[in-house]
């Protein structure tokens, strides 16, 4: 299973831990099990304070337990944690040996003084091996059953347990429900959450907590609402200044978090998005910024002495003498009858997450561009069969994704067409309605899953009314940044600027944050 390399490298990392552990195996007859044998027994054997059991009785299968010796293990893995879910395997071996997880002190008091919900503290996180979401919600739920032990998690790969995908009805990834052991049909959440999320989720007194520390911070100097490329420049480049700094952000990394395949970025010739937002993280923290995180902006005023506040969704406000905006955007949806209430039932945002829990299986694409022509060819290679539509009468995509898309014997492209309705049965999607705009006829296309790729939204809803924006919901601004609003700045994808790519979004937030300097200079 692990070659030399990993094998090295594992025996390095398992000597970080403090006290023995022990791999417990539920076993069953199939390939997989055997698989996962040879695994557990091939990092024993990298670590004599590890230790292996074949006498697991737990009701998914196969599956294995990591435990401190001579207690029920917390964390547990059903299914072949490799792929992305490998670093996920790791840390739950360090995290459960002992090895204290880096993780704020402050979040790891509150993790360990979190009580067990009433209606259980198990938690089953089903995810996809090639979901590059999946993992940060699976390290989170690790870290909490590590370290506190009133919780529980299990890591289920959707792939290897179809039925269970079937049954819960399982449409995106990743999916996380609650319950008790062998009891966990309740849901609490889907999609990428970070620890914070996840704890702020289940400590219920935390809103109110965070609003009174929020309340308490005094004045800033430029203070940055958003915290994706735009905002992490803007972050450095003022606290390079010299001036009080901080970040709100309801998401460090914002959209690029969601981003897989990353191939422009000057300098680099290939990264992925979870990659890039955690060097970006690691370079704000080399600075003197505080970074407010989990906080949704809800409205923005000019104040008498003419500095600026910002409420957030929790109460507090924060002020200071200058803003900068940097709020990004988000997926733009179809607006059809059935698409909000088949979210996660069929239709989806994020084929690469998303792609494998419809293998076999009929599925559209909706939009023409670079998005939605790479989508269906990544998808082309999953499922059954793709069928592409395009509004205009002709594809916006790059020539040679066309081409690339065209060559695909399980791909159908449908131009002209505009979708009308999500069809579904209640609890899933079963087809797609839509309208031929050359001759208005209303045709109807069988199918269980819908990829929605048709652009962008600026994240903007909560500043109509107080600065101007473009017909589209953008921020207006100058060659400088310059707002509506004297003392406010914006910058990166939720601003007028024409192109929405994130190398630009970090110059302008550069650009901004400059703006911003010279604005407290000449005050």
């Amino acid at each position: 299973m692990l070659d030399a390399n990993i094998k090295q490298q594992l025996k390095t990392y398992l000597q970080m831990l403090r006290h023995p552990i022990e791999l417990v195996a539920s076993l069953d007859n199939g390939d997989k099990a055997r698989d996962m044998e040879q695994l557990v027994q091939e990092i024993a054997e990298c670590s004599d304070k590890v230790s292996v059991r074949l006498d697991g009785n737990y009701n998914l299968r196969p599956s294995f337990s990591i435990a401190k010796q001579g207690e029920e293990g917390r964390v547990r893995f059903a299914g072949l944690p490799m792929g992305h879910e490998f670093t996920s395997l790791l840390l739950g071996l360090l995290h459960v040996g002992g090895h204290p997880p880096k993780v704020e002190a402050d979040v790891i008091e509150q993790i360990k003084g979190l009580q067990a919900p009433a209606n259980g503290g198990h938690f089953e996180t089903v995810i996809s091996l090639s979901c590059h979401n999946c993992p940060d919600v699976v390290q989170a739920f690790n870290t909490i059953a590590a370290l506190n032990p009133a919780f529980s998690h299990t890591m289920i790969d959707g792939g290897m347990f179809q039925p269970l995908v079937e049954q819960r009805k399982v449409m995106a990834v990743p999916t996380v429900f609650q319950g008790t052991q062998g009891n966990s049909n309740e849901s609490f959440g889907s999609g990428r959450m970070t620890l914070e999320e996840i704890v702020a989720k289940l400590d219920t007194g935390a809103a109110e907590k965070d609003a009174a520390k929020l309340n308490a911070k005094g004045e800033f100097d430029v203070l940055i609402v958003g915290g994706g490329p735009a905002g992490a420049a803007a972050a450095i480049y003022a606290a390079r200044k010299g001036v009080r700094t901080g970040i709100v952000t309801e998401r460090f990394g914002g959209q690029v978090l969601d981003t897989l395949g990353i191939e422009n970025f000057i300098s680099m010739k290939e990264t992925e998005g979870p990659k890039l937002v955690a060097a970006l993280e690691q370079h704000v923290k080399e600075y003197d910024i505080d970074v407010m995180n989990l906080q949704r902006a809800k409205g923005l005023q000019k104040l008498s002495d003419g500095k600026v506040e910002v409420e957030l969704e929790n109460g507090a406000k924060l002020t200071s003498k200058s803003i900068i905006l940097s709020t990004g955007a988000r997926w733009r949806e179809m607006n059809v009858p059935g698409e909000a209430e088949y979210r996660n039932k069929g239709v989806a945002y994020c084929p690469h997450c998303d792609g494998p829990l419809y293998k076999g299986k009929r599925v559209a694409v909706i939009g023409g561009g670079n998005s939605g022509v790479e989508a269906a060819i990544d998808l082309a290679g999953i499922v059954k069969e793709v069928t592409l539509f395009e509004f205009d009468t002709k594809l916006k995509a790059d020539a040679v994704l066309q081409k690339k898309l065209y060559s695909l014997p399980n791909v159908k492209v449908i131009l002209n067409a505009l979708t009308t309705e999500v069809n579904g049965d209640g609890s899933k999607v079963y087809g797609l309605t839509y309208k031929d705009r050359a001759t208005d006829e209303v045709k109807q296309v069988e199918l269980e899953g819908i990829f929605v790729q048709i652009g962008l939204l600026p994240n903007t809803d909560w500043l109509k009314g107080s600065l101007e924006l473009s017909k589209h919901g953008e921020i207006v601004v100058d060659h400088k940044g310059h707002t509506s609003m004297e003392g406010v700045f914006a910058a990166g994808d939720c601003t007028t600027a024409p192109y929405k790519q994130i190398i630009i979004a970090m110059g302008e937030g550069a650009n901004a944050s400059l703006a911003a300097f010279d604005h407290l200079i000449r005050q």
